[in-house]
């Protein structure tokens, strides 16, 4: 397998020219299984239709294959020796997991946000323009467009304008997590993962994340894997409900959190157990 480089989430300068008003592709997953070292199986026959400009919540106990699936939309399962996958996963025509995939492009197109802040230790305009500058952009009004789109993008323009040039790691968590989320749609992805991106941050940070995760499903696909049910309720607009590698249920989210078909889910949900 293709290791993880961070460079693979970068590309061309010729595509970091804005595209306007788009619409972001869903996600096909079909018969997806997937198995670790020694046969441990972490997906099982996963069927899942993600629609696209909408976010779908991944939720269930740990260990159910949540993360494992959010990884993946971007290969990055890759990253362990021994595992192996079957089945297709379609991002548009293109099959995730054909061998034949550019891991760059595909990480360009795809982009993931974690469980904690993880900004370069740059300044604030550096973590950003790091991407267009490594894809080509040298122009300092082109960078400075960029970085302050993005800023703005994740509502920490205002909070940030006036320095820009000092370090990133002097925010606070709750900026850190926005500004990475800045970095990432700094290369225009088409659809934004995000694994557990408010666990770390506290009550007031968790809302603005909230927030923008509204506002920034009209321009991406957004998949989140939480464990927060309250705020998978909140934020999603689709809920996939896993349970020991398998797809129990998906719906639409007021119907899986009001009436879900499966007892397994009402059994989650309602805390019996997860």
């Amino acid at each position: 397998m293709m290791p993880y480089m961070q460079r693979d989430a970068l590309i061309q300068a010729s595509q970091f020219q804005s595209t306007g008003a788009r619409t972001p592709p869903g996600l096909l997953v079909q018969q997806l299984s997937l198995s670790y070292p020694g046969n441990a199986s972490a997906l099982v026959d996963v069927n899942l239709d993600i629609p696209a400009g909408a976010v779908t919540a991944v939720i269930g106990p740990s260990g159910c294959g949540k993360s494992t699936l959010l990884r993946c939309f971007n290969r990055m399962n890759d990253t362990i020796d021994g595992c192996r996958y079957s089945g297709a996963i379609y991002l548009g025509d293109s099959n995730v997991l054909a061998q034949s995939t550019d891991l760059t492009v595909l990480r360009r197109r795809v982009g993931m946000v974690f469980q904690r802040p993880n900004p370069f230790a740059k300044s604030i305009y550096d973590n950003v323009a790091y991407g267009p500058r490594i894809g080509g952009i040298r122009r300092k009004r082109d960078l400075d467009e960029i970085v302050e789109r993005a800023l703005r993008d994740v509502a920490l323009w205002d909070e940030v304008a006036d320095r820009l040039h000092t370090g990133a790691l002097r925010l606070s968590l709750g900026q850190q997590q926005r500004l990475v989320l800045a970095r990432t749609i700094a290369i225009e992805p088409e659809v934004l993962l995000l694994d557990e991106p408010a666990s770390s941050l506290d009550p007031i940070s968790t809302l603005k994340i909230e927030e923008l995760i509204y506002e920034l499903k009209h321009t991406y696909t957004i998949i989140i894997v939480t464990h927060n049910m309250q705020q998978a309720a909140r934020v999603s607009d689709w809920t996939a409900f896993m349970n020991g590698g398998k797809l129990v249920e998906f719906d639409e989210t007021d119907r899986i959190f009001t009436n879900p078909l499966e007892r397994a889910t009402e059994d989650y949900i309602t805390g019996r157990y997860g």
